[in-house]
Parts: structure tokens; sequence; C-alpha cells
């Protein structure tokens, strides 16, 4: 287990003989020159000795600031300027000489006066556009700070642990409006067109959390039940866009008051949709920043998958409100005590505002399936990752520290039981209030409430990389129970070979099984190789499944016997859990994948039992697995052929039980399902008559007159448009291009976007490329054509790829030094499609001979899937797959 000694070892931290303890910042941006003047004063406490040769130095963090003057003042007003002024562009950092010594414990007033550019890269301060009602252009400037980019905005320490107070001063245009953490404390003119506005000071935080917005909003407002006022602003024009939004974030902050049992404890709560932004949202204190499509939508016409989309952000913003926010991680190799913990809270509070949604079961095939990927990979790496240079932590903004993070906070919550949960989370926030912690610290506030061996436990799951496989050695069935002997091993998805170092690994297993007659009460902890473990039964007869709900971020192998009886209670749906019936057909998948034990034509008979499954979640994991093998087998025109013919026959009962056609009263998950359904249509039958007629009266229809929504429901906009483009030509694509222009809602543009490549004609494909990377898609968005050039099939993969390495510099440079994820989202999206051992080995060789240090990871995880699925096509043709009389005897 790690102790927080070892952990401190090897960070790279400025040094601390001076600790920040209230910044004075004012910052007057030139909106037309795209630069800003910055004035600020640091009041910083002295420790009682720190080595001679620092005596004369202070040095912060800074990025792309040049300075005009520093200078310090004593307590006794002594004002010392500094003789020399050192930027160190490597180490992104900034070291003032004075000719007289810092005084030893005591305080100083640290006075810089800087210059910095309002860059175009969505990081630090920065500018984004949109084009008004009118057809102006107008300018949004906002901040994006997490995680390394305070320092872009001003001179500071850019360290999660060094909190302090923030009071900001904004200079602007007096005709635009301005927010920040806090509420305005003051307002004056400056000039016949400029206003000096102040604000309150800051509770004690981290630097990457302070942040400001400056531009031509409106904004609707609410208060909630404990009297906190959040508003939500846009781009004028826009407010009746925001109310959704605000509904979600009124509920959402009420639920969490509830759950913590400590009040959200900032005076107000601002949401703003920026024009421009690399991520879905940002979590500042008080003025919480969205992507305009994870936050705008008109209810009435937006997809169901939209709002859900709105409602998951929003509340995983405002979880962090706390978990992050009022108690942060101490340094970022605990990045997913935040991340793992917001990415589980926004399905609790989605889940108390609309039960419906089956949030809990969607986990399942959204985050848990989505870590389990990832970290079935060599190239993954611990939820708690090492992270020496801060800089290194761009890189695990990822699947871990979200979605496998969330999964172990799913995992105890399990264990543990709600009531133990809640009171140790509470017990948490109220000892670390404003303050930092390590992993071991919610733990043991866990522990405390619990007498459980929490950290124990957990440690296996959070400081090694991986996740167990628990395979069934051997099986008693008797009258009224069966006695199982259990082994756990590391699970690989390519089946590799376990390597020296982890063939001793293993995990603290909580063992949840259920049968016909729902979960079992009784729990054990596998600590061991091997452990037996005895389920009572309802007959002879019965069934067993182990990881009842699949709470657990493993993977289970079955003997024969008992995936003879799960694959009965699937088709018979006495399986009545909709997690257990699709967690039973991912495990499968991936155990063929992985070539553990069972056969690529046992895969496709577990799956042809599926054929009445009418449950949205059920389909969602269906579909992810439909599509890999399409993907995979693609490759292979001779399987391939009797695959499709396979997919079919599970897709079109489903379009009996659906319908193409919208109903009123449909439900959050029917129209979810439907928009699935079109896709797999779009993927299996775009050549079926019937289905190339559907998708074209009804994007022609819709394409006429884009208020007729009906005729074309958002849910399945993008799948008909995609059927539409495949079976058209330049005229269809030139109509579907053109509505980019006509709409100006930008999930609309997004839908476009991830359309366009279904084009069949190669040169309308290659087009789509120079368009999306011509400068006039926005940088947020422009991967998501390049993405739908090379999920259209192989002739579109091989184009996105050569397109890529043709112009990679270009696009280089088009992203400049914005976030790292958008340059790997490029790359995943021109690359990431292959499915062969030849083309993993050939992009390997391009980045080694043109790298990109800062998406090193990304790419070794996409060429690790690649050979993976290159090992897995190998497997399926070695199969019965390859006999036509296996397909006939389904």
């Amino acid at each position: 287990m790690l102790d927080k000694s070892s952990k401190v070892a090897g960070r790279v931290l400025l040094p601390d003989y001076v600790k920040p303890e209230c910044y004075d910042l004012k910052v007057t941006p030139d909106l037309v020159a795209y630069t800003f003047d910055g004035l600020v004063s640091i009041k910083m406490t002295t420790k009682d000795s720190f080595p001679d040769e620092e005596s004369k130095k202070i040095t912060l963090h800074a990025k792309e600031l040049m300075f005009r003057s520093a200078k310090f003042q004593t307590e006794d007003g002594k004002v010392v300027a500094a003789d020399e002024i050192h930027v160190n562009m490597k180490a992104t950092t900034v070291t003032f000489i004075f000719s007289d010594s810092i005084p030893q414990s005591s305080s100083i007033t640290l006075v810089i006066d800087f210059v910095g550019c309002l860059n175009n890269q969505m990081a630090g301060f920065y500018r984004s556009h949109y084009t008004d009602k009118n057809g102006n252009d107008k300018i949004v400037a906002s901040t994006q700070f997490e995680a390394l980019d305070a320092r872009r905005a001003f001179p500071c320490v850019d360290e999660p642990a060094a909190k302090a107070t923030f009071l900001l001063t904004l200079v602007v245009p007096a005709d635009l409006e301005c927010m920040s953490n806090m509420p305005e404390s003051k307002r004056v003119t400056v000039n016949d067109n400029k206003v000096e506005v102040s604000f309150l000071e800051s509770p004690k935080m981290s630097s990457y959390l302070l942040a400001w917005c400056i531009g031509e909003f409106d904004y609707v407002q609410a208060q909630t039940a404990s009297g906190v006022l959040i508003k939500v602003y846009a781009p004028r024009g826009k407010a009746a866009s925001c109310q959704y939004a605000l509904d979600c974030g009124v509920k959402a902050l009420d639920s969490f008051n509830d759950f913590f049992g400590v009040n959200y404890p900032l005076p107000k709560l601002d949401m703003v949709a920026i024009p421009e932004f690399a991520a879905g949202a940002m979590e500042n204190w008080g003025l919480i920043t969205y992507r305009l499509v994870d936050m705008l939508i008109d209810p009435a016409t937006a997809s169901n998958s939209q709002k859900q989309r709105v409602r998951t952000v929003v509340c995983h913003e405002i979880a962090h409100q706390w978990f992050g926010n009022l108690v942060t991680m101490t340094w970022w190799d605990d990045l997913w005590l935040n991340e793992g913990f917001a990415s589980w809270a926004e399905n609790y509070a989605a889940h108390e505002a609309f039960p419906d949604y089956q949030m809990w079961e969607q986990f399942v095939v959204d985050h848990l399936s989505r870590a389990l990927k990832l970290d079935g990979l060599l190239s993954s790496h611990p939820i708690q990752v090492p992270i020496h240079h801060a800089e290194e932590v761009e890189q695990v903004f990822d699947a871990i520290s979200y979605c496998k993070g969330g999964s172990v906070v799913r995992m105890i919550k399990a264990v543990l039981g709600m009531e133990n949960f809640r009171k140790g989370l509470g017990n948490y926030m109220k000892k670390y209030a404003y303050g930092n912690t390590e992993t071991l610290d919610l733990w043991q506030a866990w522990e405390e409430v619990s007498g459980m061996p929490v950290s124990e436990m957990m440690a296996s799951w959070t400081e090694q990389m991986g996740f167990p496989l628990l395979k069934v050695l051997k099986e008693d069935w008797q009258d009224d129970k069966v006695v199982l002997e259990l082994e756990q091993s590391w699970f690989l998805a390519d089946g590799s070979d376990t390597p020296d170092d982890g063939k001793d690994k293993l995990w603290t297993i909580p063992i949840l099984t259920c049968t016909s007659a729902g979960t079992q009460e009784d729990m054990v902890l596998m600590r061991e190789k091997t452990a037996s473990v005895t389920i009572p039964l309802q007959s002879k007869d019965d069934w067993v499944k182990l990881n009842a709900g699949q709470e657990v971020p493993m993977r289970v192998q079955y003997s024969e016997e008992m995936l003879s009886r799960l694959s009965k209670a699937v088709r018979t749906k006495e399986m009545k859990s909709s997690a257990d019936r699709v967690g039973l057909i991912i495990d499968a998948y991936a155990l063929v994948k992985a070539n553990q034990m069972m056969s690529p034509e046992s895969l496709i008979r577990l799956l042809s039992g599926y054929k009445d499954e009418e449950d949205c979640v059920v389909w969602q994991g269906l579909s992810d697995i439909l599509g890999g093998l399409e993907m995979v087998l693609s490759e292979d025109e001779k399987i391939f052929v009797n695959y499709q013919d396979f997919a079919r026959s599970l897709v079109l009962p489903l379009v009996e039980k659906v319908g193409w056609e919208a109903k009123k009263d449909d439900a959050h998950l029917t129209s979810i399902l439907r928009g699935i359904m079109v896709s797999l249509l779009c993927t299996f039958c775009s050549d079926d008559i019937s289905v190339k007629q559907e998708a074209k009266r009804r994007s022609e229809a819709f394409l006429e007159d884009p208020t007729n929504v009906s005729v074309l429901p958002t849910d399945i906009k993008v799948p008909v448009f995609q059927i539409f483009l495949k079976s058209g030509g330049e005229k269809e694509y030139d109509a579907v291009k053109a509505y980019y222009y006509k709409t100006n809602d930008n999930a609309e543009r997004k839908t476009v976007l991830n359309s366009l490549g279904s084009a069949e004609d190669e040169k309308l494909k290659v087009a789509t490329l120079d368009w999306t990377t011509s400068g006039e898609i926005k940088l947020q968005d422009f991967f998501y054509a390049i993405g739908s050039v090379s999920r259209s099939g192989k002739k579109g993969r091989v184009i996105s790829w050569k397109y890529f390495q043709d112009h990679h510099q270009r696009l280089k440079e088009m992203l400049g030094n914005s976030n790292p994820s958008l340059m790997d989202a490029v790359i995943v999206m021109s690359a990431g499609s292959f499915c062969s051992l030849e083309k993993a080995e050939e992009i390997t060789k391009f980045f080694k001979d043109h790298p990109y240090p800062k998406n090193e990871r990304k790419i070794a995880q996409m060429t690790e899937n690649m050979r993976a699925n290159g090992k897995f096509l190998t497997i399926l043709q070695a199969s019965d797959l390859s006999k036509s009389e296996f397909w006939s005897s389904l």
C-alpha cells in the first residue's frame, strides 16, 4: 500500500519557502489586439529558514507571459525591486532575483506587472468567436486553467496543494458582461467606454479553479431550496436554450447538499456556455464553463441522448463543487479523486431526478465498459498513477481516471451500503474542507464508519494497473445449492501471456452473486488466488451469475454448464436485470477476443439468444459488440457476408418492436433505443431498398424544411443522414453539407460533421477532410468529420490515415499549444479504426519517425488495441465462423 512519503518522492515542485496566501489580480484585456495587461499582488508567508542561495529569489509558474517589473514589500513597508527576471520556457517558470534577502518567518507582498496574449488555443485566458443573429462576429474572452494553464494568465504557484484566496478585478468594455467565481463587490466607470469590476474574495482554493468570462450574454436564473442563486449564461439570443440546464443545475445542487450533508459554500453558482471549448465542461468554483452542445439545448427538438448528456455533464460539474473544489487532491497522481467520484456522482444525481433513465444500468455499458476496454491493455496505467512532472497529468484525463475511478466508487458503495458510504463521505468533507487530501484519507473515512478493511481492499484496485478475470474452476451442483471453486488472474484484452511482474497480482474481490431468486445478501471478499463459495439455489436447475449487477470492474469466465443455464435465463427473461443480461454478453465478447477458453461459436450462439431483447441498455451493449465484430470481420469478405446476414437477423425484429416513427408517449429510453436501431440499420441494412427509401424520404423532407422535426427526430438524424449519403452522390452530399450553414445550433452542426464521411465517393471523403481541416470549422469540432470518414468502412480508414500522414504537420500547427486531448482525438479518429497487425506496425513506425510526445500514451493504447483486434481476426478466421454451414445452423 502506498504511503504519503513514497508518493511525494520524485515530484517536481516549486520551492516552498514562500507560500501564497492571497492573490489580488487585476486584468485589463484588449479584445482587438488580443493581449492583456496584468497586475498581481501576492501576499506570501515565508518560512523560518531557507537555503542561502535561494534567499534572494522567488520562483513562480509562468507561461507565455512577459514581465515589466516585480518588487516585494515587507511588513515594515520596505520595498525591494527585482534586479533580474529570468524566464525558463521549458520549465514554464519565472524567477525574480532581488538585491536584498527575503525576510524569514514573516510575510511579504510580491507585486508583478506583466503582459499576456489572449490566445485562440482554448487554454489559459483565451478568446473564442461566434456569429450573432445579425451575422456579426462576436468575441468571448474566458479562462480554462485545469490542469496547468493558470500560469498562462498570471504568475502563480500552479499546484493544487498551494491553495490561496483570490481577489479579482477586470477592466472591460462597458457594454460587455463579466463574471468570476464570486459575486461583484464593486463597479467603477473608468471612462466613457470601460468599467472596472471587482469581485468578492474567494474561499481558499487551488489556482486551477480561478475563472472569469467576458462577453455579450443573456441568462436565466432560479434559486435553489437552500437559497443559492443559479444563473445560466449563453451568447445573446440563446437564453431559451438555457432553461433545461438551469433546471438540471437546481435539482443537482439541492441533491448534493442533501447527499453530502454539507451545503454548497458559495453565495452563487453561474454556468456559462463558451463558443469554443476543448473539453465538455470545467468545474471552476462558482463559475462552471461548458461547451455549447453540453449545456444549450431546446427540449422540444433535442434528442433524448442530448438531454441525458446535458443532465449528466451538469451533475458531474456540480458534484465537483464538493469533490475537487471544497476538498482537493494534494497532487495530480490522485486526479481520480476528482474525476472518478464526479463520474459516479453524475449518475447518482441523474438517477435521483429521473429513475426511468436507468442510469446505473447504463453505467455498465458506458463507464464500466470503457474502463475495462482501456484497462485490459498493457499500455494502461493505475488509477493512482505516479506523476512527477505536472505536465504528465495531461495524458491521464482518460477512461481510467474517470470511468474506472467511477467504477471502483460504485463498487465500494455496493460493499459498504449507502448509509455508511454517505456517512463516510460527509465526515470526509467536513474534516478536509478547504484543504487537500490523498486517496488514503478517503479510505480511512469509510473505514471509521464501517469497520471494514477499506484501505486494504481498495489499494488493490487503485494502486495497480489492470483488473481480474474471475474463472470458475470447479462446480458442484446440488438440489439446493452450488459450490464453486474460483480463481483470479490478471486479464489482458489480447490474451497475451501475463508479464512476469504481474503473475502474482491479486485483487480483493467482492463476490456478489444472483440467481432466479435475485441478488444474494451474503458477500465474500476474495483475497487469495483461489476461493470456494457456496450459493443457495431455488432448484437443481437454477442458474447463478457472478458479479451481480456488474458492480465489480472485472471479467467472469463461466463453465460450459453455467453458461448454458445463463443463456436459457437470458432467452426466457428469467434474468430480469438488464445490467446482468448485458454484462454476460459483454464479458463473453471480451473473453473470446482474449482467446480465454470461450469459442467464437459459443459467442455467436449466445448472441443469437438476444433476438427477442427489447431493453435499451442491453441493446447499447449489443450494438457495441455487433459494431466491434463488424469492424474486425470486414477484413475478411467471406466471413463478413455471413456475419452481416446474422446481424440483420438480430436487428430486424427490433424494427418491428420500435419502428421508425417517434410517438408522443415514448419513454426516454425508447427514443434512445430507436437511435440505436437506426444506427444498426445503417451498419448492416443500408443496402436494403426499404431502408434506403425511408432514409431518403426523411432526409429530403427535413432538408427542405428543417422545422419539420417530426419527420426526422434528432435521436435518429445522424444514422438517417449516413444512410442517405451512402446511397447518394454529390447532390445528397451538398444538401447535407448545406445544412451546416443553415442551422445556428451547434448540436445540429455536429450532426453534419458526424455524417458527411459516409458518402461512398472517395473524392467526397477527401473533400470532407479538406473542408474540416481548412480552418473554417472550429478547433473544438473539426475531428468529428475526420472520424466520420475513418468509421465509414475499409475505404474510409485508408483515406483518413493517408490524409493524416500527408497533412500531419499542418494539423499540428493548427492545434498549436491547445489541450493535448484535441490532438489525441485527431490521431484516434484518423488512425484508430484498423484491425491488423501490419497496420499497427506501420502506424507505430510513423509515430516513431514523427514523435508526438504529449500524445505518446494515447498512441500506445491505440496501437495495442489495434494489435488485439488483429489477433482477434485470426481467432475468428480459425473458427467455424469461416464455414457457411455454421451460420446456417443458427
